[in-house]
């Protein structure tokens, strides 16, 4: 009788020891997302402006207090991105009142001070509550992170800005983008969970992994 108690035992283990060894490896699986839920397919894809690289971009505005707020998690992001993926950010400018601010980024860009101009001008508009809404008002802020006046205004009304403004403009169209921030991966998904990292990641890998 002992015997046969051991025996049922041990079949009993062998039994439960594969479902315990699949339930642990699904814990340490990546979420499973849902399309139409966590992200969905843009309306127009796009390719990527590097062939064979898997392209993040994300469109925001210096008007948008949730775009600064993300600038620390884009920040962290960046440090662990795969090698096989570029990012990119973009300002746009789906009103108005948008305008000045996306020209002053593409004009920080075209002068080289980005770095310098990027982080301290979020600040004073969302947490400063400074007023920089024309063309002078900017051209006295880049002015005080060491930016010369004039080469700032030749840089706002060049034509080059004015080119990466409209086509700023007419990708996010493309995409769909309604509002700010808006993260695209692949130029074929648009992240819509406030998971927006982890949703990014599963979409590289998705992207990533071979077709067929």
């Amino acid at each position: 009788m002992l015997h046969l108690l051991h025996r049922l035992l041990l079949v009993l283990l062998v039994c439960l020891f594969p479902l315990a060894a699949a339930q642990a490896a699904d814990s340490s699986a990546p979420p499973a997302f849902v399309e139409g839920r966590d992200y969905v397919r843009v309306p127009t894809p796009a390719p990527p402006d590097a062939p064979g690289k898997i392209e993040v971009v994300e469109f925001f505005s210096y008007t948008c207090p949730h775009c600064r707020n993300m600038e620390s998690a884009v920040h962290d992001w960046l440090k662990r991105k795969p090698e096989n993926v570029t990012f990119r950010q973009m300002a746009v400018a789906l009103g108005a009142s948008w305008e000045p601010s996306a020209r002053a980024y593409y004009a920080a860009q075209a002068l080289g001070v980005l770095d310098r101009i990027h982080r301290p001008l979020f600040d004073a508009i969302q947490q400063e509550r400074r007023k920089l809404n024309t063309e002078d008002e900017l051209a006295a802020f880049f002015a005080e992170q060491g930016v010369d006046q004039a080469a700032f205004r030749k840089a706002y009304q060049s034509f080059t800005t004015e080119t990466q403004l409209r086509r700023s403009n007419q990708l996010a169209q493309r995409f769909g983008v309604r509002g700010v921030p808006t993260f695209i991966v692949g130029g074929q998904y648009d992240v819509r969970s406030g998971r927006t990292f982890e949703v990014v990641d599963f979409l590289i890998a998705k992207l990533a992994a071979p077709q067929g």
